[in-house]
């Protein structure tokens, strides 16, 4: 129980002081959190070789459970907020460091050693020993990097939003390879057990969950994000910087000045590429084409600027009832577009359950806003982009012609049975 309870303030210390360093590399300089990182390698290495405790799951050394898992964290911080290019740099820098130390130790051997006084000779050995570990170390450190970023980069995908998972399954996974890796060599070099492992193991998967647990705290409270300019394509961190950066400024381009929401150029390239998915696997694809009604009087009545709010509280309603699989982009001055894959007849509903929303927000009640829209879906004569605009183009003018404030999905027009429908299902 005390092993382990000291293993946790130890974590803690570790973390506590590292992101204190971090947080003030602006004004102290993000050399002082490299060196610090970097002079603890030494202690992590020789304690992941000689020094174990006992705990109930086996042998731990905090040297690997505590050092080494707490190092790659703060790696994976350097990268998530400044870049790929600044976390080569204590990577290179102790691989180069210690393999200079193992030619320089080759060099003492040829020395004639004068004893102590007390008759004492350095044990050179030792020192090439550990060199050999630290060197082994470090290259395993360069290809976990890479891993936890282009894990970190594909989980985004995904977990976008659940910056917990996200962290933790990137660190568990390369924790466990790098457990199968330093083991393979403290087993031939120092004789560890394969009990060593298993606990070890352990270990590292609870200083996953801890040292993840306090990331997410520290970004969520007290880092915010920034974009950072990348530094070129020399090598694979470049690479990556690279990449990440360009795909963060292309989702930034590809959206819409006022309202946020992707644009009419976004619209036309992720429509076809939507199109041709649906057509391949069969999978429903619904569009939805939604125009504010009477939005021109809107901007004669109360001016541009009023006339832009509108369109802004519009964007933001769409936003909150579209699902995380539908794409919402304004593709002209009051006419927005949906791209989902929903059926057509949920895809009528939900256009519905949009028209319902509009007249219930706050907007509505000061300008008596109302949308109308036209629904098209994927089929055997809407096998395009531009095939399924245009059958929703000609059902939002039908609905504009029939009264407004209507979803056609139909050529017949908005129909009561839909509406009830749909009042149907809002109550259930």
């Amino acid at each position: 129980m005390l092993n382990s309870f000291l293993l946790l303030a130890e974590a803690v210390l570790y973390f506590s002081v590292m992101v204190t360093l971090f947080r003030f590399r602006k004004r102290i300089g993000l050399g002082v959190f490299v060196c610090a990182l970097g002079v603890m390698h030494f202690l992590e290495t020789y304690l992941a070789s000689v020094f174990y405790v006992a705990l109930p799951f086996g042998m731990v050394s905090p040297g690997s459970a505590v050092l080494f898992s707490g190092k790659l964290v703060m790696l994976l911080l350097l990268y998530m907020k400044e870049d790929a290019a600044t976390v080569r740099q204590p990577i290179y820098g102790l691989l180069l460091g210690n393999g200079l130390m193992i030619g320089l130790v080759l060099l003492l051997r040829l020395h004639a050693i004068a004893p102590l006084p007390d008759g004492r000779l350095p044990d050179i050995g030792f020192i090439d020993e550990m060199g050999w570990l630290m060197v082994w170390g470090t290259t395993l450190l360069f290809i976990d990097a890479i891993l936890i970023i282009l894990l970190y980069e594909k989980l985004g995908r995904t977990l976008r939003k659940a910056q917990f998972a996200r962290i933790l399954i990137c660190v568990a996974c390369v924790l466990t390879f790098d457990q199968a890796g330093f083991f393979t060599a403290l087993h031939f070099v120092a004789g560890a057990p394969i009990a060593v492992f298993f606990g070890g193991w352990f270990a590292k998967m609870a200083a996953a969950l801890t040292f993840s647990a306090m990331l997410v705290a520290y970004l969520r409270w007290f880092e915010a994000r920034e974009i950072s300019v990348p530094r070129g394509l020399t090598d694979i961190f470049d690479t990556l910087t690279y990449r990440e950066r360009y795909e963060a400024l292309v989702e930034h381009v590809g959206r819409d000045g006022l309202t946020g929401l992707l644009h009419r150029g976004r619209f036309d390239a992720d429509g076809e590429a939507a199109v041709e998915v649906s057509l391949r696997t069969a999978r429903p694809l619904s569009l939805l084409i939604i125009d504010v009604d009477h939005f021109k009087s809107i901007n004669d009545r109360f001016g541009h600027a009023e006339g832009d709010k509108v369109l802004k509280a519009l964007a933001t309603l769409l936003r909150e009832v579209a699902s995380a699989e539908d794409q919402v982009f304004r593709i002209g001055g009051e006419e927005f577009a949906i791209l989902s894959s929903r059926p057509h007849a949920v895809a009528r509903l939900f256009g519905e359950s949009i028209r319902h929303a509009v007249k219930a927000s706050a907007a509505a009640s000061r300008f008596e806003l109302t949308v109308s829209a036209g629904v098209s879906s994927v089929g055997e004569t809407t096998r395009c982009l531009a095939d399924l605009f245009a059958l929703a183009d000609q059902r939002l003018y039908k609905a504009k012609s029939t009264g407004r404030d209507r979803i056609v999905g139909e050529p017949g027009g908005h129909e009561p049975d839909t509406a009830a429908a749909w009042t149907k299902s809002a109550q259930i």
